[in-house]
């Protein structure tokens, strides 16, 4: 019968945590990378950062909570795009380079299904 070993947690000091987390805060800095150079498994950092207020992206941390805060954006809608649609369609030897208003797109497409008919 194979024996149970009772397995062990690694205990990391307060001033260890907190050096972690400072890494993770410089800029350019990834919770991946400073995992693994202190040789810790990046959810373990991610856990550390939570417990000090800090929010960590997947791939940068946020050096301020208030970073992610809502900031509402108003897009004020615009007209079609100026220019036109450039297709050259080849069929049986014929060559024909078709130029089309953008505003009159969907009738492209009915024109083009039917002249493909």
């Amino acid at each position: 019968m194979a024996e149970h070993t009772k397995s062990t947690r690694r205990q990391h000091s307060a001033d260890f945590k907190l050096q972690v987390v400072d890494a993770c805060r410089q800029p350019d800095a990834s919770v991946a990378g400073v995992a693994l150079a202190h040789g810790i498994n990046a959810n373990l950092v991610r856990r550390w950062l939570r417990e000090q207020g800090i929010v960590a992206s997947s791939k940068r941390v946020a050096a301020e909570a208030n970073v992610l805060d809502f900031v509402p954006v108003r897009i004020a809608p615009s007209e079609a795009p100026p220019g036109d649609i450039r297709i050259e369609l080849r069929r049986a030897g014929f060559v024909a380079t078709i130029h089309w208003p953008v505003q009159a797109a969907p009738e492209l497409g009915a024109w083009l299904q039917a002249w493909l008919r």
